[in-house]
C-alpha cells in the first residue's frame, strides 16, 4: 500500500524528478545527488566571500549559496562572480533572498539560481491573528503572484533556476492563520508561489521544506511530494533540496541532520543536500557526503520485486504517531505501550573473564551520569556457557548494575539461558528449525521469560519470517512476544515489519537495532545510527533502540539517548536551535553558541534557539523556550517563546541576561 509521497515505501529507489541546471550542474534527473552549502562572511567583503567559495569548492561543494540582504550586497554578487572567474573557480552561486523582491531581480543577473522564501518575499510577519474570508485571501495571492511575477519571468529569461525554499520559522501570518504553523502551512505557502512558475511555463524550480524540528521537515517534505504527485500523476516531479535547518553544532547537529536528511533519502526524496551545521561551511561536507554515500549504497542493494505487506506501516506518514503496543517488561523497565523508548546496549559475546569485563562496564556506563542505561544484551553461543553467564549477572548486580539482562542464543544456549534472562533474543531464519523455536518459546513462558524474534534474512524474507514468528508463538502460547529484524535494509526492514504486523493485527513491540560497522570510523558510526534508528523512530515505529558494535558501553548510551532526543522523542539535556550562520548574521555565531552552552546545557528539557538575525528568528522562537536574537550590530533581543521580552541588550551582557530570564520564568536550576 503506498502511501502517496512514494511508489513504494519498503523498497528504496530515487524519486523521480526533471533536471534543473543550476550553471553547468544538474540537480535530480539522472544526475548524482549534489552537495551544496552557504558562505558565512559579510557579502560586502569580496575577497573574504570568494575566498571562502574557494575553499568550499577546493572540498568538494558542488553548488554555494550567499546571503543577498540588501539591493547593494545583490550587486556586489557582480564582483565576487568577477573575481571566482577569474581564478577558474567554475561553481554556481545561487543568491539567498529574504525580505527585498528588489534585490532578487538584481541577484538574477549575477548568478545560476536565487533561493526566494514565500514567507517572506512579499510579506512581514507580524504573529496577527485574524480570520480571512475568501475574497480576501484571493486578494493576498494576486497581491503576492504580482510582487513575484516580474522575478520569474527574469530567471525564465536569463536561465536561471529558482529555489521555492520554505521554512517553517518564517510562514506569513496569511498561511499561518489559515494553515497553522505546520507541514500543511509549508507546502501550501510553497505551492502558491509554484502557481506563479507555471502560469507563466517557468519550470526550473528547486523546493525544500526546512525545520529546525526533523520531524517536522520529514513531513513537510513528504507531504509536498505527495501534492506534486497528485498535481501532475505519474510525470517527474520538481527536485528536492534537503535540509534540516538550525541544526546546531558538534554531535547533536551532525544527529539531528542525519536524522532529517537521512531518513528523507532512504525515501529516496532529495536531490542536493545541505547540512546546516553553526560551525565553519566547510565542515559541513563531509557530513553531507557521508549521507549521500550512504544513501546510494541503499538504492544499490534495493530488491528488484514487489514488496506490498498489503498495508502501510502509519496511518499517516506526514504527521507523528506512535504506534500503539502491548507492554513487556520487567517493571520500571517496561518497553512498549506508554512507556518511553528504552535505550539497550549490545555488549557481544559473553567474556571469558565476567568479573573484569563486568567491572569495565559499570565504570564506563558511570562516566555519563546524565543517562542510564536500561538494559544490557550478551551473546551465548556456548551451551556450557551457562554458570559463566550467571556470574556475569551477579558480576554486573555487584558493580551496582541492576539492569534487565537480554540474551541473545542459539537454541541450547538459550535452554540453558532462561532462568537468567530477562528476555531471550533468538534469530528466526532460513536455518532454523520451527520445532527447536517452539520448544524454546514453551520454556521461556514457563519460566515468565520475555521473547524477541530477531528475524534475519534478505528483506524480501521478511514478511515470511514474521509469519513462522507468529505460528511459533501460537503454537507455543507465547502471547507477547517482542520483534526486531536484521537485514541489509534495517529502516526499510523496520517499516515493513509494522506494515506486515498491522495487517495481521498484531500489536507486538518492535526493538530497533543497529550495528556499528567494523572499522568504521567515528563520526561515520554516528551517521549510519542516526539514520537507522532516528528514521524509524520519526516514523513512530521503535519501542527500544539497542546499539551493537561500540567500544565504549557509555558512549553508546550517550549517542542512543542524543538520537531519541534529535527525534524528538525523549529530552535529556538542553536542546539548541542554532542557525549556521551566513552574511546576516551579526554576531559570532559559533563563540556565542559554546558560550550560552557551557552556562545552561544542564536544564534538561528547555529548548533555546540561537539566531544570529530576524530572517527565522521569530518563527523559531515558536518552538523553542527560549531565543536570543541578533537584532543589530551587537544588539539582542530575548525571546519568551515567539514574544520579544528584553530589547536591544549588548552583546557582551547578553548570555548572563539570558540566564536571567530562564531564572525569572521558573525554569533554571542551579548545575550539579
Amino acid at each position: 500500500m503506498a502511501p502517496g509521497y512514494v511508489p513504494n515505501p519498503f523498497v528504496p529507489r530515487r524519486r523521480k524528478t526533471r533536471a534543473v541546471f543550476v550553471g553547468d550542474v544538474g540537480i535530480g534527473g539522472d544526475h548524482p545527488i549534489r552537495v551544496q552549502s552557504m558562505t558565512t562572511t559579510d557579502t560586502q567583503d569580496t575577497e573574504a566571500t570568494v575566498a571562502q567559495v574557494v575553499e568550499l569548492a577546493a572540498a568538494g561543494c558542488e553548488i554555494v549559496r550567499i546571503t543577498a540582504p540588501s539591493i547593494r550586497d545583490a550587486e556586489n554578487l557582480a564582483n565576487i562572480k568577477r573575481e571566482l572567474v577569474a581564478r577558474g573557480v567554475r561553481t554556481p552561486l545561487v543568491a539567498d533572498i529574504h525580505f527585498t523582491p528588489n534585490a532578487a531581480m538584481v541577484a538574477a543577473l549575477h548568478v545560476e539560481k536565487v533561493r526566494i522564501n514565500p514567507g517572506n518575499f512579499a510579506d512581514k510577519k507580524r504573529f496577527a491573528v485574524r480570520e480571512y474570508s475568501e475574497s480576501e485571501y484571493r486578494e493576498e495571492l494576486e497581491r503576492v503572484a504580482e510582487r513575484f511575477r516580474p522575478l520569474v519571468r527574469r530567471c525564465k529569461e536569463l536561465g536561471r533556476a529558482m529555489r521555492i525554499g520554505t521554512n517553517h520559522g518564517s510562514l506569513s501570518d496569511r498561511i499561518t492563520n489559515r494553515f497553522g504553523d505546520t507541514p500543511r502551512g509549508m507546502v501550501e505557502s510553497a505551492l502558491e508561489f509554484l502557481d506563479v512558475c507555471e502560469d507563466e511555463s517557468f519550470f526550473d524550480v528547486v523546493f525544500s521544506m526546512k525545520a529546525s524540528n526533523a520531524q517536522v521537515a520529514i513531513h513537510a517534505y513528504r507531504l509536498l511530494a505527495a501534492r506534486l504527485e497528485e498535481r501532475a500523476p505519474g510525470r517527474p516531479s520538481y527536485p528536492f533540496h534537503v535540509g534540516v535547518t538550525e541544526a546546531g553544532d558538534a554531535e547533536d547537529g551532525r544527529i539531528k541532520s542525519a536524522i532529517g536528511i537521512g531518513a528523507l533519502l532512504e525515501d529516496g526524496i532529495g536531490s542536493t543536500v545541505r547540512v546546516s551545521l553553526t560551525e565553519a561551511p566547510v565542515k559541513e561536507l563531509p557530513v553531507a557526503r557521508a549521507l549521500v554515500q550512504r544513501a546510494e549504497r541503499r538504492f544499490a542493494l534495493a530488491p528488484t520485486g514487489a514488496i506490498d505487506p498489503r498495508a502501510c506501516y502509519s496511518d499517516d506518514p506526514t504527521s507523528h504517531a506512535r504506534r500503539r503496543t502491548h507492554g513487556s517488561g520487567r517493571p520500571g523497565f517496561e518497553l512498549g505501550e506508554a512507556h518511553p523508548v528504552r535505550v539497550e546496549i549490545d555488549l557481544g559475546p559473553l567474556p571469558t573473564d565476567v568479573d573484569e569485563a563486568a567491572w569495565l562496564v559499570a565504570t564506563s556506563l558511570a562516566r555519563g551520569p546524565d543517562v542510564r542505561c536500561e538494559g544490557l544484551l550478551i551473546e551465548v553461543y556456548d551451551p556450557g556457557a551457562g554458570d559463566r553467564l550467571v556470574r556475569f549477572a551477579k558480576a554486573l548486580a555487584t558493580n551496582g548494575l541492576e539492569l534487565p539482562l537480554a540474551v541473545r542464543a542459539e537454541a541450547g544456549p538459550a535452554h540453558a539461558s532462561i532462568d537468567v534472562a530477562a528476555r531471550l533474543v533468538v534469530a528466526v531464519g532460513a536455518l532454523v528449525p520451527d520445532d527447536i523455536l517452539v520448544s524454546l518459546a514453551k520454556e521461556a513462558v514457563r519460566q515468565g521469560t520475555a521473547v524477541e524474534w530477531e528475524l534475519r534474512g534478505r528483506l524480501g524474507d521478511l514478511p515470511g519470517l514474521l509469519d513462522r514468528a507468529l505460528a511459533v508463538s501460537e503454537a507455543a502460547a507465547l502471547a507477547a512476544p517482542l520483534l526486531s529484524s536484521d537485514t541489509e535494509l534495517p529502516v526499510h526492514a523496520t517499516r515493513l515489519l509494522a506494515a506486515c504486523l498491522r495487517a495481521r493485527s498484531c500489536d507486538a513491540p518492535i526493538v530497533l537495532r543497529h550495528r556499528r560497522a567494523a572499522g568504521s570510523a567515528d563520526d561515520e558510526a554516528l551517521i549510519a545510527a542516526a539514520v537507522d534508528l532516528g528514521a524509524p523512530l520519526c516514523d513512530g515505529i521503535g519501542d527500544a533502540i539497542a546499539l551493537a558494535g561500540f567500544p565504549d558501553p557509555g558512549r553508546a548510551v550517550d549517542l542512543g539517548y542524543r538520537i531519541l532526543q534529535g527525534a524528538r522523542l525523549r529530552t535529556s539535556w538542553t536542546e539548541f536551535i542554532s542557525c549556521p550562520s551566513c552574511g546576516r548574521t551579526l554576531f559570532d555565531l559559533e563563540e556565542t553558541t559554546a558560550r550560552i552552552k557551557s552556562r545552561t546545557q544542564h536544564l534538561r528539557g528547555v529548548k533555546i534557539a540561537i539566531m544570529g538575525c530576524i530572517v527565522n528568528g521569530p518563527g523559531e522562537m515558536a518552538d523553542a523556550d527560549f531565543g536570543y536574537v541578533g537584532s543589530g550590530p551587537g544588539r539582542v533581543n530575548l525571546y519568551v517563546g515567539k514574544q520579544v521580552v528584553v530589547r536591544n541588550v549588548a552583546e557582551a551582557s547578553a548570555a548572563e541576561r539570558l540566564v536571567e530570564l530562564i531564572r525569572e520564568q521558573g525554569r533554571w536550576v542551579e548545575p550539579t
